[in-house]
């Protein structure tokens, strides 16, 4: 239920109204649709559709398709540590890349959680039935293949660091994002 209280010095003009009725409509459409996301634990063979999963080796052991099979060829490698804040296990919004594969893994064995969806790269819209959640050991990291459309990271510790191998412009002219919330007024969240 919304309740409105309108002080003396606010008119209820057309303008005013309509901001409120969206507000309301925005505020019922996305608090009503949530689909949970049970995640699995990530191994190799379940996250083949996405990307690849990349454990500890031996010093020594020669380049095999066990190795990230990266894709950095158009643009200039960026291998960085970024630091996120913990932001709970929901989300509208997923982004892909179309021009690089992006590698991504934890820093101090930390756990975490991303929603994924097949690199379907002639869709311009990820596949709503074949989103799929994971949960990440903090031993490993993983690869996703270019155009893999993923939410996160997502975790449940305070802060989190994370190694990510994208190319340097990825963010700025390789980022393409799709909003549930305003196409199917939906948001998921992870379990």
């Amino acid at each position: 239920m919304l309740i409105l209280i309108l002080s003396a010095s606010v008119q209820a003009t057309p303008t005013t109204l309509n901001y409120i009725t969206n507000y309301h409509e925005y505020y019922m459409n996305t608090s009503q649709n949530i689909q949970k996301l049970t995640a699995e634990w990530i191994t190799s063979e379940n996250f083949q559709r996405y990307g690849q999963v990349i454990f500890p080796s031996s010093d020594g052991k020669a380049f095999d398709a066990e190795d990230a099979q990266l894709n950095l060829q158009n643009g200039i490698p960026r291998f960085y540590i970024m630091q996120l804040q913990k932001r709970g296990r929901k989300f509208h919004k997923i982004t892909r890349h179309l021009q690089c594969t992006q590698c991504l893994g934890s820093l101090e064995g930390k756990d975490w959680l991303i929603a994924v969806c097949p690199p379907d790269n002639d869709v311009d819209i990820p596949r709503l039935e074949e989103i799929a959640a994971f949960r990440i050991p903090g031993n490993c990291f993983i690869k996703l293949k270019q155009g893999t459309w993923h939410a996160g990271p997502y975790f449940d510790h305070e802060v989190v660091d994370f190694y990510n191998l994208e190319l340097a412009d990825t963010n700025v002219v390789d980022h393409f994002t799709h909003d549930f919330l305003k196409s199917h007024q939906l948001e998921f969240e992870m379990t």
